[in-house]
């Protein structure tokens, strides 16, 4: 057996999330599915985090456990050869000595990206079809400077129970690093499109379940007027889910990259 590391990237749209469920199709069983066409797997396809139903990634990190006499870029290639086109392997790896990719993770980076309009705009198209599936449309007006000084009050180290749900016996305790909206050139999706592409990137240790959805919909609704900056604290501070906002749709949402100690050297 040899052990092998690499990073995958997927559109989720017809996914529900990359673990494994019974009677539905995941990134975890398509994965498995396609390697044991090629080699022989031991255990299961681990990766770096669970990403939800219909949520994208750009740099999910994987490891396996398999027979393969031959080089990582030969299994990339056969690998890839027996997936669907909307899951590719971008770059494997020999795994180094005892890695797992969740547990070795430093970091992961979540981007969410709305397509809308500023305040000083005229209203436009309620939709945009070039861009649906890969981002969420806001008809109304986004206060970027309110959003921006909402995502402020999150940085650092908290307890976001109001923010998600953790896994058994798990601490909601964790660590963002990044929190910011940029307002990006839309033409970078599609050229015609009439408004603002606006891009959240957030940065931490780890998340709770549905985290990074639940903070860009209460985000949102700061841009929105439905909420004040400082109610975001308060809700942080209570720990309550009660009245928190709605999550964002999951098609907005991409698992950008997640980075490992240098001394891993994985890429």
């Amino acid at each position: 057996m040899g052990a092998f590391c690499g990073r995958v990237a997927y559109d989720g749209t017809a996914y529900h999330g990359f673990q494994f469920q019974r009677g539905v199709p995941t990134i975890q069983s398509v994965l498995e599915d396609g390697l044991r066409q090629i080699a022989e797997l031991e255990g299961r396809v681990a990766g770096s985090g669970r990403t939800d139903t219909g949520v994208h990634a750009s740099g999910q990190v994987i490891s396996i456990e398999v027979a393969w006499r031959h080089s990582a870029g030969a299994l990339q290639e056969a690998w890839n050869a027996h997936l669907p086109p909307d899951i590719h392997l971008r770059e494997m790896r020999t795994a180094p000595p005892g890695f797992h990719p969740r547990f070795d993770a430093l970091t992961r980076t979540y981007t969410y990206t709305v397509m809308g309009y500023g305040a000083d705009e005229e209203p436009r198209p309620r939709r945009s079809p070039l861009t649906d599936r890969y981002a969420m449309f806001e008809p109304a007006p986004l206060d970027l400077p309110a959003m921006n000084a909402a995502a402020a009050l999150l940085v650092g180290e908290h307890d976001f129970a109001a923010f998600g749900w953790p896994t058994a016996g798990e601490s909601t305790i964790r660590r963002l690093l990044h929190a910011m909206w940029t307002d990006a050139d839309p033409a970078a999706l599609v050229g015609d499109f009439p408004g603002r592409r606006y891009v959240f990137t957030v940065t931490a240790n780890g998340f709770l379940r549905s985290m990074v959805r639940l903070l860009t919909g209460t985000l949102l609704d700061v841009g929105r007027g439905r909420r004040t900056v400082t109610s975001v604290g308060d809700a942080l501070a209570a720990k309550s889910r009660r009245s928190m906002s709605r999550p964002a749709p999951a098609h907005g949402l991409v698992l950008e990259r997640v980075d490992y100690p240098a001394a891993l050297a994985l890429w």
